[in-house]
């Protein structure tokens, strides 16, 4: 048997009937940007989400970079100001501080839940930092009510990368993008909520905040020619709002569903040569991703890719090692340079049918 480490085809053809209709529609609208389909998708995604706004951008960074900017231009940051950020985390969340002329610093994260370390937290703050951006990384909530508790103590402002965590839910049922004071969200492609090309999506209950990045995504524009801020062009395309709509039906059950296949491999698998992540059951995970850990992983790689099983590495080289970014200051991160030598992706959709999905626990149990 051969397991994808994700079938994008099959997630898709799902709701190949309602894409043609939509897109039928959008051709004979005449209207291709900023339209209908973007405000009932702001919409329908803010009310999913608990939040007062819902603001369609191009791409997850762009999200991440325009709410940086729109603090920037409320006077809520300024120009070097420290953003705390987790040290083991895609790129985009660092550049996008980068770009936004503020200053990253990198905190050690925990080494089964791979977010914010909160003990390390507490030591990173000084009169310079500004804001704290938590990683739901792999699709599991960072420890929002410490962090909002810290902010609140010391006045920083709370931006969630909820990149991957779309649908997630605390204790108390609060979702992702609703435990900080704004949110960005991406809907690359292999997201639990994915478009068909680039994506994103900001979430906040600040009026104005969310008035600002209406702004600043449509080049700084409130009315039409009129120009009040140096803008960006970032607006989420009418046809990709209307497939998100159209998939956003199914979030909570596709996440269940990642859910079962996760508390399956964690529950199956006993092999003491892979370490399985932390999952207490809730749905403050919703498994985006489900990575392991294992010492040799090219061996281990090689193993699943004989035996028909794919993987990826999210992600092989931490930020702080990256050439584009050896200028910042980092002080030792032995646990995320070990997760970054350690860890493995394996096979995790909603569309898994249970004999794959036996089939990689039998797979992981004999290596």
């Amino acid at each position: 048997m051969t397991v994808d480490f994700l079938n994008l085809k099959a997630v898709n053809k799902r709701f190949e009937k309602e894409f043609q209709a939509a897109y039928q529609s959008f051709i004979a609208s005449g209207y291709y940007i900023m339209g209908k389909e973007l405000e009932a998708f702001e919409k329908a995604y803010a009310d999913f989400c608990q939040t007062k706004h819902a603001i369609g951008v191009g791409s997850g960074l762009d999200a991440l970079r325009l709410i940086l900017e729109a603090y920037k231009s409320i006077g809520k940051l300024k120009n070097g100001d420290g953003v705390m950020v987790p040290a083991n985390t895609f790129i985009a969340t660092i550049l996008a501080i980068e770009q936004a002329n503020l200053k990253p610093v990198l905190v050690e994260v925990e080494d089964k839940r791979y977010n914010f370390s909160l003990s390390h937290i507490e030591k990173h703050i000084d009169a310079s930092v500004k804001a704290i951006l938590p990683v739901h990384l792999y699709g599991q909530l960072s420890p929002m009510t410490e962090i909002m508790k810290i902010a609140e103590k010391n006045n920083l402002i709370v931006i969630e990368d909820a990149a991957q965590a779309h649908g997630a839910k605390n204790k108390e049922g609060v979702r992702a993008g609703a435990l900080g004071h704004a949110a960005a969200f991406s809907f690359y492609p292999s997201k639990n909520l994915g478009a068909l090309g680039d994506a994103g999506a900001i979430t906040t209950n600040d009026d104005i905040l969310a008035k600002e990045i209406r702004s600043l995504r449509n080049y700084g524009s409130t009315e039409r020619y009129v120009h009040d801020k140096i803008g960006f062009n970032s607006r989420l395309d009418e046809i990709q709002a209307a497939f998100l709509r159209i998939k956003l039906s199914s979030l909570d059950a596709d996440n269940r569903r990642r859910q079962q296949i996760a508390l399956r491999y964690i529950q199956e698998v006993n092999n003491p040569k892979i370490q399985m992540p932390s999952y207490n059951g809730l749905d403050e995970h919703v498994f985006h991703l489900f990575v392991v850990q294992v010492a040799n992983r090219e061996k281990f790689m090689t193993y699943l890719e004989n035996n028909g099983v794919g993987c990826l590495i999210h992600y092989p080289i931490p930020p702080h090692k990256q050439k584009a970014l050896l200028h910042l200051d980092t002080n030792t991160l032995p646990i995320t340079e070990r997760i970054h030598k350690q860890v493995v992706s394996l096979p995790m959709s909603p569309v898994l049918q249970d004999s794959e999905v036996d089939y990689v626990i039998q797979v992981l149990q004999n290596y």
